[in-house]
């Protein structure tokens, strides 16, 4: 395993622990604030949210090319299934299809893809991850001609309902083994796979398709599954443990934070955030 106590080369900020995933939420700094505080601090990777880079990918990919910090993919495809997704077939490609060409514009080589809750009119998660699997295997076709990979992102099952009918490595490995596509593969999320006993099985079985590690925590006495997650070291997750069955299944990339806190860190100083951010990086991971 990788030691981080005096590296930080592959931490990442996943702009979410700033509070940018959220209109209104955090210090609103801009890309470019982001950018410079990350560059500032040694923090070598950033992933964005869609919503912050709107009509401006290219030239904040390029801002932060210059800056020295590497764009390492986008937040989000669109919820492709549930109550959150587009009503029609089309709409939900269209927006699939400007994700794609929206990360490849920003310079990032990852689009995540929570894929969204149980659909309409269906009961359990079978049906819902068919669909999913549909929706999939056509974007991974379009996004191998831009350059950019897809992972796909297993939620907490508490989000089954509502926002991820995908809810374990396994279900996710099973899709992309029915796709059988170069470039699609799994996004690890501690937050949502820290209870899961058979991770280490499914790690081994990933391998090299493991495309993303989001490192954050979740607190014993959590009081919004949304948006109280917990810093890492804060929480009952096992962070080396997991780091460790994701490095031996091969996974060199980045380590990205991605922390959703509506009422602790988001309502700090996003300087102070990512200074406890890189000492815990390096302490507790």
């Amino acid at each position: 395993m990788r030691d981080f106590s005096n590296d930080q080369s592959a931490l990442a900020l996943n702009t979410a622990t700033l509070g940018h995933n959220v209109p209104g939420a955090g210090a609103g700094w801009s890309p470019e604030q982001t950018i410079d505080a990350c560059a500032e601090r040694g923090i070598k990777g950033i992933v964005f949210w869609r919503r912050e880079i709107a009509d401006r990918p290219a030239a904040i990919g390029a801002y932060a090319r210059t800056a020295g910090v590497s764009v390492i993919g986008l937040c989000r495809a669109p919820f492709l299934t549930g109550i959150f997704a587009p009503s029609h077939r089309k709409d939900v490609m269209d927006d699939f299809r400007l994700a794609i060409d929206q990360t490849a514009e920003l310079g990032g080589d990852i689009l995540t893809v929570v894929v969204g809750g149980v659909q309409s009119g269906t009961k359990g998660v079978t049906e819902s991850l068919g669909l999913v699997t549909d929706y999939v295997a056509q974007a991974a076709s379009y996004a191998a001609t831009m350059n950019v990979r897809l992972a796909l992102e297993p939620l907490h099952p508490v989000y089954g309902g509502d926002r991820s009918c995908l809810t374990t490595a396994r279900d996710a490995l099973d899709i992309c083994d029915r796709i059988s596509a170069d470039n699609l593969g799994i996004a690890i999320d501690v937050y949502h796979v820290w209870w899961d006993t058979d991770l280490p099985q499914q790690l081994k079985r990933a391998g090299s398709r493991i495309f993303g590690f989001h490192l954050c925590d979740w607190l014993a006495e959590t009081r919004d599954v949304l948006l109280d997650r917990g810093m890492m070291g804060d929480g009952v997750a096992d962070i080396p443990a997991i780091r460790a069955a994701v490095e031996k299944a091969g996974y060199r990339g980045a380590c990205e934070v991605e922390i959703f806190s509506v009422n602790n860190w988001w309502k700090r100083d996003p300087s102070d955030v990512l200074d406890v951010m890189a000492d815990r990086f390096r302490t507790v991971c």
